[in-house]
Parts: C-alpha cells; structure tokens; sequence
C-alpha cells in the first residue's frame, strides 16, 4: 500500500493542526493492535493508532467501535498514564514511518508530568511505546528483542529510534543534488527500482508512477516535482478499479493504471484512510473472531455429509430385499428336494416371467428350513432399515441445511454481538460447550437489521436464525409482508404495512436487500419469495430459522450494496 514515510509526512501537517494543544479524554482498544484515542481540540475528533495486520496507519475516524468486554492491560495502562493529558507537540523525525507525541499528563498527585508516545509504522503492525519523561520505556503494545538487544522494546529501558536508512532523504535535497542523482541513475536498469534504492521513504506504487512520468527522460524534474508536491501537503487520492473497489491510495494522483481505474480526491487524508480501510477492517475483524465459530459449524457439517453419504449407500443396499424374500420363498418351496450341507440351490425361478431358473447361496452348516429363515430374517432386517434409514436421512438433511444456514449468517455477520448471538445460537443447539460467564456482564440482544423504504415504510431483516424465528413468528403482524430468498439460505426481510397494501417500489426495495443478505449475494439476480406474514408457519421440531409456506409469489432482485446501505437506518 502507499502508506509511506512521505505519505506519512503529508499526513502529519494535516493531523498536527488538529492535536497541537488537544486534550485526550478516553482511550479505547478494540483489536489487539488497534488504540483509538478520542481527543478534543477544535472539536472532538477519533484518532484511529493502528489498524489490522498488514496495514499499520494513523488517522482521525468516524467509524464505530465496539467495546470489549474486558480492556487489555496495554489499554488501562494508557489511560492510568494519558487520560486527561494534553498533546503538546507532534513531530516525525527524518527517519522512517515514526511519529513522537509529547504529552503533559496529569500526574498521580495532579501535578503535571511528562509523557511520551512513540508510535512506528514499520513492518506489518503498528507499535505504541510509552515512555516517562526521560525516554524510559513504560511499556509497548508490542514488545520486542531482548535487554542484550541495542534497540529492544522492553519496558525500562530507553527508547531509541529505528537505525537510518543508507539512502537520502529527499525533501532536503537542493534541486542541483537532485539532478546529479538523477543523472548517476544506470540507464539499463528499471527506473523505479533506482528511486527506491537512492531515497528514504518511497513506496513502490510512487517510484513506479514516477517512472511511469518520466518514461523518455526527465527523472530529476519528476523527482523535484515530487519533492515540492509532499513539502506543499500533497493530495488526497483514491485509486479505484473497474468494479469501484479500492486499490491503492496516495499524496500524488496515479496516472500510470490508465484510464480503466477511477481516481477520487478526497478532503483530507482520514477522510481517505477511513474509506479505505472501513470494509477491509470490519472485514478483518470478522474473520478472526468468526473463526471458532466456522470450523466449529464446519466440521459438524462434514460429519453429518460423511454420516448422509453412509447412509445413503446402506439405503441403497436394502433396495434388493425382495429378491431376499423371494429366495426365501423358492427354498421353501423346494424343502423336499434340498439336503442339509448344500452351498446352493439352483431351482425355478417362479418370479421370473420367462420361467428361467435362480441359484441361490446355501449356508451348509445350516439346514433348508434354516436356510430359508435367515433369508426372510435378512429381508425383515433391510424392511425396517429402510424405513429407519429415511427418517435418518431426512433428519440428516435437515441437519446439514441448518448447519450452511449458520455457515451463511457467519459470513454476513457485521458486528462482534452478530457473532455473540450466533455462537449462543450454536450452543444451545448443542454445537459448541458454553463458555464460562463469569463475571462478565450481559450484553443485550441485538436487534433486527432496520431499514426505511422510499415511501417511508420500515423493513425489518434477521441477522441471524434465532432473529429470524423472533422477527417472523412473534415480532410481526400477520398482514406484514414476509420475504426470503428462494431456496436459498438468508435473512427474513418483513414489511411493516400498516394495516394496508405495500406500494410496489417499497416490495421492490425489500426484496433486493432480502437479496443481498443472502446466499446469492454475488448474483446479479436473485429469486425472492414474497408472502405475508400469516402463512408462515414452524415445522413440528424444525431448527432454528426452519420455516415453512405454501401460497407465495416469486420476484427476481438484484442484490444492491449502495442501496440497501441509503436505505438503512444507522
């Protein structure tokens, strides 16, 4: 990604106008590597330190947060040491993604002391290391190295910056040294590989624009150019593809993509961070706290499909239980003729049209009558197994279909409580053991996905099997209008209707966002079923979102992101 030292350079003009003199008044810890302090200068504003691996960053954020349940000790240790602490001065040293924040904090006896907050945005994860007054390290977010280390982060001792890089920092460059760097370039080799060996602080997205500019010649005014553009602020840009999802972000506009990719400038540069990383974020941290769940869920799928498939083929075994019955009937009626000892008896076949004749297996230690016996037993046996074996079948069934309906609402879980309620949901159902309480407090049920519809309508949809039950069979009027995807695993989407007909675009708007929450959320069309309320009725011992109707009409919908996002009510 474009998040390098120079982009970090234009970001802190824009943030140090902002935290110069502000004051912190909470700190929070969402994810194991994501600090969000909210401060109050000119207005209070969210500053995101952090983010998931692989995308260290710092910005301001108007995304919403979810509080764990239980703060982690690097978080109450920030806010013993910062809460109430005013920001004093911001700098970034000609080093390599790092910024220092000087603090006045208030002290155990409210006296003020100071305080220091390096934050690196090296490697894969950002780094948080409070230090005292003197530079001593209080402790990191993450700790590294060893006491024998030069530069380990380890609390107590004293934080030093990361070593200098052998290249030349470029915004202190005159345009003379520029040109004669340029002109030392090796004509044969790659240009942008050149611009990230010289200079400090260049990400491989910028050289390669910067090559692209100069391709024919002219590297030292792209160089010089680029040098003007991060000391003047930059601009925010936003790369897009063909499909609108982003790519790439930058201080300068990428021209060398082509005219297939969109290009978007944004008012600041959190304003571009934000949009960026929301969905990748929420994205990331669903992924990692959905992973118990999915292979708990996961592997009692495959279990009842390898179970299925067993009992599949045995039902399939007992389909020539007649041609048992039949030899039994053939060796009764040849009793007469048959000696005990005998391996088989090859007799006529008067099941056969033709008249032909049957050879039929013999147990020799066993007598005619015996013989016969063990074949009607044998057939009374594969009678009842197949009766047995349906009922498990269809159980089996029904088993697996609930189980990818939990697969489903996993994956298009949006919050944390999402996944609270889905694993309660797999608890009770004897899935998962329960997890010890403790004293952890209650978290209150989340509520149905609420969206409001062109014509002011309100359209409710579950987030997960134990909503859909809830939403359908109890929280509804029976005159509400009901819809689901067709055969598809999904959300119950219901219209209130007010006691009257739904107008036809209201249906429509429904239908896509029962579209979209859904199993067939990458097709451009999906089949919805539309019904109202009343004819919705619960199997007899039916799992949870297990739901079953007969008079319905069927829509095709287009599952629409952007408008089931305008149509959601926040």
């Amino acid at each position: 990604m474009g998040f390098d030292a120079l982009f970090l350079r234009c970001l802190v003009r824009e943030l140090s106008e902002e935290l110069a003199g502000a004051r912190i008044e909470k700190i929070g810890q969402p994810a194991r590597g994501t600090v969000v302090l909210t401060v109050r200068g000119r207005g209070r504003r969210e500053l995101l330190i952090g983010g998931s691996s692989g995308a260290p960053r710092i910005h301001f954020t108007d995304a919403d947060f979810e509080k764990p349940q239980e703060p982690p000790m690097f978080c109450m240790l920030l806010r013993k040491h910062l809460t109430g602490a005013r920001i004093l001065e911001v700098t970034m040293p000609a080093t390599d993604r790092v910024l220092l924040l000087r603090l006045a904090a208030p002290g155990m006896f409210g006296e003020g002391e100071e305080r220091g907050l390096a934050l690196e945005f090296i490697g894969h994860a950002a780094n948080a290391i409070l230090t005292d007054g003197g530079g001593i390290i209080t402790d990191c977010l993450y700790r590294t190295g060893s006491a024998e280390d030069s530069r380990a982060l380890q609390p107590g001792m004293r934080y030093r910056l990361p070593p200098m890089q052998d290249k030349r920092d470029l915004l202190t460059m005159t345009d003379g040294e520029i040109d004669a760097a340029a002109a030392a370039f090796d004509p044969g080799r790659p240009t942008d590989r050149q611009v990230l060996e010289s200079f400090l602080g260049i990400s491989p997205p910028v050289a390669r624009e910067l090559a692209y500019r100069s391709a024919g010649g002219g590297v030292a005014a792209q160089l010089r150019w680029l040098r003007d553009t991060v000391l003047a602020g930059g601009e925010p840009y936003l790369l897009s593809g063909e499909d609108g999802a982003p790519l790439e972000f930058s201080y300068i506009p990428l021209l060398q993509y082509g005219r297939g990719f969109g290009l978007t400038k944004f008012e600041s540069f959190s304003a571009l961070l934000d949009a960026f990383y929301a969905k990748k974020d929420a994205a990331e941290r669903r992924r990692r706290r959905s992973g118990e769940l999915r292979k708990a869920a996961g592997s009692a799928k495959n279990r009842v499909s390898r179970r299925l498939e067993a009992q599949r083929q045995e039902l399939l075994d007992t389909q020539n239980r007649d041609w048992l019955r039949q030899c039994g009937d053939i060796i009764t009626a040849n009793l007469h003729t048959m000696k005990k000892g005998q391996r088989e008896l090859t007799a006529e076949d008067f099941y056969r049209e033709d008249g032909g004749t049957r050879t039929i297996p013999l147990d020799p230690l066993k007598s005619p009558q015996q013989n016969a016996a063990a074949y009607y037993k044998d057939y009374t046996r594969a009678k009842s197994a197949s009766a047995h074996l349906t009922d498990q079948i269809a159980s089996g069934e029904s088993e697996l279909a609930y189980l990818e309906s939990v697969l489903e609402e996993i994956d298009r879980a949006e919050t944390e409580q999402d996944l609270v309620e889905i694993r309660a949901e797999l608890e009770q159902s004897g899935y998962l053991r329960p997890q010890k309480q403790g004293r952890r407090p209650a978290r209150r049920p989340a509520q149905p996905m609420r969206f409001c519809s062109s014509a002011g309508l309100l359209i409710r949809a579950g987030r997960n099997n134990t909503q859909n039950d809830a939403l359908t069979l109890r929280d509804s009027a029976k005159t509400d209008l009901w819809l689901h995807a067709s055969k598809l695993h999904g959300a119950h989407v219901v219209v209130s209707c007010q006691g009257g007909p739904p107008d036809s675009r209201s249906v429509a708007e429904a239908a896509a966002i029962a579209a979209f929450y859904s199993q067939g959320r990458g097709a451009t069309r999906v089949p919805v079923d539309i019904t109202e309320v009343r004819q919705i009725k619960k199997p007899s011992g039916g799992r949870p979102g297990s739901v079953i109707y007969h008079t319905y009409r069927t829509v095709m919908a287009a599952p629409d992101e952007a408008l089931v996002e305008r149509l959601r009510v926040k």
